[in-house]
């Protein structure tokens, strides 16, 4: 009962052929050599340490060597640097995107245990504020016999008749727990007829009305709610709980409800109020970065890895990613030189599987996409076919191997496969070809397209080591420890 008081892109997913972070624990100099410079920057040994380990630890399935992941880390920092000096780092959207993960990161660490409990009694006091004002809690027990919200004068008239023949019974003394498993008409009835410690204003005013004027230990008289007739049993009536009997409640709703963000606010605005505007939420959450991360290697490492890995993603897919996929030319010319690598270890049908109502419909979409190209078969299909939201035929389109689907399996593989049809597009049927190597660059698009990234990152990466500076302290990474 006493629980009834109380009840966004955060990171993205950056997936590379291999993941480098950027970490830097606090050490002083003379322990921490500089490992690598790139493009001036200087790398230290224990920022290179922490990357190494952690993207080969256990579990890793294709782990480097230390020398091996030196070429790795270079090319990460280089594409950094290329995003820096692209100025990615000051566009509005990075700005909003990376502020937004570092303040989740550092919102928490404004407030305390203290302030949480202080929340805590706070949320305790309004709510013992209210309840007391109320009246406080009763313990109750009713007996319901319902009456519809239709129901005729005769049938409310028998509802009335029963629950006056049950408060007799119960005046005689019977049992009021009994009597309600047997004659109530809700959900409480295999409970004896027991609400609990019950509220004002937690159900409706005829009941409450009746409930408070009631003694502990008596049973009203009949009554009439918009459910029906009740009888009600009061067995105490008390003030709000203690504290300390609800705190582990009250923190718990705290939890559930993320009311530790409200706390924050609550704590940014007072010291945003208390500086008379001369500070700002914005610049609270700066300075408390700045301090957290000159002092704490973690929430640096942390906030740094985001940061880079925001630029990583965005250069790459702007070099890389996005413009291989939207490079229709160069993915045709890169296909056409390198067709004898796409293979098939068992031939495709190129073509589609159609269910339509009448035999004249079969051969008019035959017909409709006989002379198009493959791309060009679902619009046109489309456009003829199912005019005016009417739907005159159903279409799947593609390349299916044995066993992808029934129909293809029985009408272009010619295998004995059982497939049901549909009762209201009862003539199925497949057009299209059988073929054992893909015969244009659509046909194996997606490997094509990553074969192409893979092509236009080597170029990218070999343009950047020719772009930007970098020196490798071989000592030094002779000397870095595996875990």
């Amino acid at each position: 009962m006493k629980n009834s008081f109380f009840y966004n892109k955060v990171t993205r997913l950056i997936s590379f052929s291999f993941v480098i972070l950027s970490i830097t624990p606090t050490r002083a100099q003379t322990s921490d050599p500089i490992i690598m410079t790139i493009n001036g920057q200087d790398i230290t040994k224990s920022e290179f340490e922490y990357s190494y380990n952690k993207n080969n630890a256990e579990g890793v399935i294709d782990k480097k060597t230390v020398k091996e992941y030196v070429d790795l880390f270079i090319n990460y920092k280089l594409k950094v640097a290329a995003a820096l000096d692209e100025k990615m780092d000051t566009a509005k959207s990075f700005k909003k995107e990376f502020t937004q993960y570092r303040d989740q990161q550092v919102r928490p660490t404004l407030i305390n245990d203290a302030d949480v409990e202080n929340e805590a009694r706070e949320i305790y006091r309004n709510t013992q504020e209210r309840i007391d004002a109320g009246g406080g809690l009763v313990d109750v027990s009713h007996i319901l016999v319902k009456v519809g919200q239709k129901a005729t004068d005769a049938e409310d008239q028998a509802a009335k008749t029963r629950i006056d023949s049950i408060y007799d019974a119960l005046t005689a003394g019977a049992d009021f727990a009994e009597i309600a498993k047997k004659t109530s008409q809700d959900g409480t009835a295999q409970r004896g007829g027991r609400l609990g410690l019950i509220q004002r204003g937690a159900t409706v005013k005829e009941f409450e009305d009746v409930m408070f004027a009631t003694e502990p230990g008596q049973i009203s008289k009949p009554f009439r709610s918009p459910f029906g007739y009740h009888i009600i049993k009061v067995d105490k009536k008390q003030m709000f709980f203690p504290y300390d009997s609800v705190k582990a409640s009250i923190h718990q709703f705290i939890e559930q409800r993320n009311i530790r963000e409200s706390i924050i606010d609550k704590k940014i605005e007072a010291q945003v109020k208390a500086s008379d505007g001369k500070i700002t939420a914005e610049d609270i959450l700066n300075q408390r970065s700045d301090s957290l991360t000159a002092i704490d290697s973690d929430m640096k490492n942390l906030i740094r890895e985001y940061y880079e890995g925001l630029l990583l993603y965005e250069i790459s897919n702007r070099n890389v990613w996005e413009k291989a996929s939207k490079d229709e030319e160069g993915l045709k010319i890169y296909f056409n030189k390198n067709k004898k690598k796409y293979k098939w270890d068992e031939p495709r049908f190129k073509g589609m599987v159609y269910h339509v109502k009448d035999a004249a419909d079969e051969a008019a979409v035959k017909k409709c996409v006989k002379k198009l190209k493959f791309s060009e078969w679902v619009g046109a299909l489309r456009s003829e076919f199912n005019k005016d939201s009417v739907i005159r035929i159903r279409v799947e389109k593609g390349l299916f191997k044995k066993g992808d689907n029934a129909f293809v399996d029985h009408f272009a593989f010619k295998k004995d496969t059982t497939y049901t049809s549909n009762k209201d597009y009862p003539i199925d049927g497949t057009f299209g070809k059988v073929i054992t190597k893909p015969e244009e660059m659509d046909d194996v698009r997606g490997l094509v397209v990553a074969d192409y990234q893979e092509v236009l990152m080597n170029q990218w990466v070999a343009y950047l080591r020719k772009k930007y500076s970098f020196i490798v302290n071989e000592d030094v990474v002779g000397t870095v420890v595996p875990n």
